[in-house]
């Protein structure tokens, strides 16, 4: 090809082209400028509204990155790239990434509706997914949980969402029910005596509600007690077993009999 021929064709390429050029040069500057000053603002946003800390990262990035596909593809349209062939591999990447990461999506999903609807927050006793323990950890994709016997629990947010979860800190207290077995020789005023006082005497048991002593049940070989307190979730073992060694004692020491002795 000759030079002039070349320059011919460069500049009726420049004067088609060229202005679409340079106003795509001016749109992409600019976006980059107005996305920029929107993350600080969407950052501003989220702190102020108080989103939770795990999410702000994933929403900045994700609104930050939306809009600079959108800015690109913008650019491209306005400088007449044929944008075919590119939204086709777009799609066939979507569609095999959904694919290959199903699971790991629906884990997000539930990682952010704990997060936003917060059925239990750091620090609560949960029961889920059969296992019992106190959150410690909530992330995108998984929750952490500390059992009693300090094994370390983490459960995908996809199975911990979409079953039953029971939150035993959310009410600020617990009810402890047990039962007690003794023999018709026992009076019942007495047993229910003896029971009351260890509750009044036992620390960590809640004045309110009201507390509960009575038979629940007439056996053949004997009469079944009832006891019903109200103790703090976190703590509701330690109540338990002072509370029954207590009464042990306390009925041992006045002489009732407990069944075996």
């Amino acid at each position: 090809m000759e030079p002039h021929e070349f320059y011919d064709k460069f500049h009726k390429w420049a004067v088609a082209k060229g202005p679409n050029l340079l106003f795509g040069l001016f749109v992409l500057f600019v976006g980059i400028w107005f996305i920029r000053f929107l993350r600080t603002r969407i950052r501003m946003r989220m702190a102020n509204r108080n989103v939770h800390s795990s999410l702000q990262p994933f929403f900045l990035s994700l609104s930050i990155t939306s809009l600079y596909v959108l800015l690109i593809i913008s650019v491209m349209n306005i400088v007449g790239l044929e944008l075919t062939v590119f939204t086709t591999i777009i799609g066939a990447f979507s569609v095999a990434a959904g694919l290959a990461l199903s699971g790991t999506f629906q884990n997000f999903a539930g990682g952010v509706l704990i997060l936003l609807l917060k059925p239990f927050e750091i620090d609560d006793n949960i029961v889920a997914q059969g296992q019992t323990g106190r959150v410690t950890s909530i992330q995108i994709f998984y929750t952490v949980l500390i059992t009693v016997d300090n094994k370390t629990v983490i459960i995908p947010n996809g199975k911990l969402f979409n079953e039953v979860i029971v939150n035993e800190n959310r009410e600020g207290k617990r009810r402890l029910d047990f039962e007690i077995k003794l023999g018709y020789a026992a009076g019942v005023d007495q047993v229910k005596e003896i029971i009351n006082n260890a509750i009044t005497q036992t620390p960590g048991i809640l004045p309110e509600p009201a507390t509960r002593v009575g038979v629940v049940a007439l056996e053949i070989d004997g009469v079944r007690f009832t006891v019903n307190v109200w103790v703090s979730p976190n703590n509701f073992l330690v109540a338990k077993i002072a509370l029954q060694e207590k009464i042990i004692k306390d009925l041992a020491a006045a002489g009732v009999k407990l069944p075996g002795v």
